[in-house]
């Protein structure tokens, strides 16, 4: 492990240097990835560096210890050496999750996609208070969010929604929300005060990089029309909304909420990398027929990774079993102890994405 240390410090020494090229910042791609590459170590080589640090006070004062014959001064520095101890356990397990190796899409943006499933009006309404809930914790986190397709119903639900939340490490935050999530309450429009139980789809993309995806023109059929909203009142009177059609794979995209058609143009072909991409990662993994179906599932009610229950003011994570009693909060964007739990679950390597049954 002393090997491994070092050889992050020296790569982090060497980028400091790099950087600092004018030839290095003359080539931008590089440039580019060097600084993420910095980025990434930042964080790791402080940790090394105060681990190392602590330890080194630590072995100071266990001298000093046997080096006086001061008793208050001893009992001084048995106080100092308890917390240096204290501070080593603490920096070492940081140390250790960190060594732990990552995900190499945390750092980018991400692409969520949420869509009705079974429930019709009231899970397109869910759909709606999801969205407004990831936007919510988006910007809490000082993270941009923006809109690329949205389908509307009469009511102000969303048959489907799809946006990007830009801000590093974005994607890290949301991934495990990938799945299937179940509301259970009384509808708007149910008269008679029963509890019905609806679902949403949520699925989450990292944003591709276009060095990673190499699309041919010529495999693109492209579409434009004018923007619409529920009921089929029109957003504008020019045909600003896109539609991608990948031939190869047969994916569409749709772009309608830009006002110009060059930006729904970019944000259409963002989405079709990000797809792309994650087609090629779980071919390249060997899931690629399963890959997109764990994540979005058939929306059937009785597939779930997460409860909302409205009667019960609760919300339960089926994964690892986490249930919080503050349901109202939590549909307001504050979820950071949801996502903080299935990231040291996923640490753990006990994070279970399966799909559980109808009953709790």
């Amino acid at each position: 492990m002393l090997e491994q240390l070092m050889t992050i410090e020296n790569r982090f020494e060497e980028l400091n240097l790099l950087l600092s090229e004018p030839a290095v910042f003359a080539d931008q791609e590089r440039y580019r990835k060097l600084v993420a590459e910095h980025a990434e170590l930042s964080d790791l080589v402080h940790l090394i560096r105060s681990l190392r640090d602590t330890r080194q006070a630590l072995e100071e004062h266990r001298q000093m210890l046997y080096q006086t014959d001061d008793r208050e001064f001893r009992d001084l520095i048995r106080v100092e050496i308890s917390e240096l101890e204290a501070s080593e356990t603490t920096l070492d397990s940081k140390l250790q999750d960190e060594l732990i190796p990552k995900d190499p899409n945390d750092t980018r943006n991400v692409i969520i996609e949420i869509r009705a499933g079974a429930g019709g009006d009231e899970a397109a309404l869910f759909a709606a208070v999801l969205y407004r809930m990831y936007s919510a914790y988006a910007e809490s986190q000082g993270w941009k969010s923006e809109m690329i397709d949205i389908n509307e119903t009469e009511i102000g639900g969303f048959k489907e929604v799809v946006f990007m939340i830009e801000g590093r490490g974005s994607y890290s935050q949301f991934k495990f929300e990938s799945g299937v999530h179940r509301v259970q309450r009384v509808p708007v429009t149910e008269s008679g005060g029963r509890i019905h139980t609806s679902t949403v789809t949520v699925a989450v993309l990292p944003e591709a990089e276009d060095v990673e995806v190499s699309i041919n023109p010529n495999d693109l059929q492209i579409d434009t029309y004018r923007a619409s909203g529920a009921g089929g009142q029109h957003v504008n009177k020019t045909d600003s909304a896109v539609r991608i059609t990948h031939k190869p794979t047969g994916l569409v995209v749709t772009c309608q909420d830009q006002r110009s058609q060059y930006k729904n143009k970019d944000r259409a072909m963002a989405v079709l990398k990000s797809r792309l991409l994650e087609q090629t990662q779980a071919a390249h993994a060997g899931a690629i027929a399963s890959d997109r179906k764990n994540q979005v599932g058939t929306g059937d009610r009785s597939e779930r990774i997460r409860t909302y229950n409205y009667h019960q003011g609760r919300v339960t994570d089926h994964r690892i079993g986490l249930t919080l009693y503050r349901l109202e909060s939590i549909l307001q964007g504050d979820i950071g102890e949801i996502i903080k739990a299935l990231q040291t679950a996923s640490r753990a390597g006990n994070l279970n994405q399966n799909q559980v049954s109808e009953e709790d």
